[in-house]
């Protein structure tokens, strides 16, 4: 059986990552800035840090990835933004992935 406590600050965790992700997909929907760019770096910063402190690796593991795919955008390069929706995509997937199985607990 899980530890309770545990269990409850995933779930606050997972419920801020879902917010995290909902203001990245809106910004991705909106003209990208420097500002922009620098506000998804932080945000995907965030989640590859705590994600993996809350044992979601792969959360963790997609940010990293979508950080520098997001960097790389900001230095130039355009042919990264189905990447880095992609990343979202995996990320939203498995934060409810993630939700569903402490629902159950």
């Amino acid at each position: 059986m899980g530890d309770p406590e545990l269990d409850e600050l995933k779930r606050e965790f997972l419920a801020e990552a879902q917010e995290k992700i909902d203001e990245i997909q809106a910004t991705l929907n909106r003209e990208t800035s420097i500002q922009t760019l620098d506000r998804l770096v932080y945000l995907a910063h965030q989640l590859k840090g705590s994600g993996g402190s809350y044992g979601f690796q792969r959360i963790s593991t997609d940010a990293a990835e979508l950080e520098k795919a997001i960097e790389n955008v900001a230095q130039g390069d355009r042919t990264l933004e189905g990447k880095i929706r992609e990343h979202v995509d995996n990320l939203r997937s498995e934060i409810e992935r993630g939700t569903r199985e402490l629902a159950k607990a």
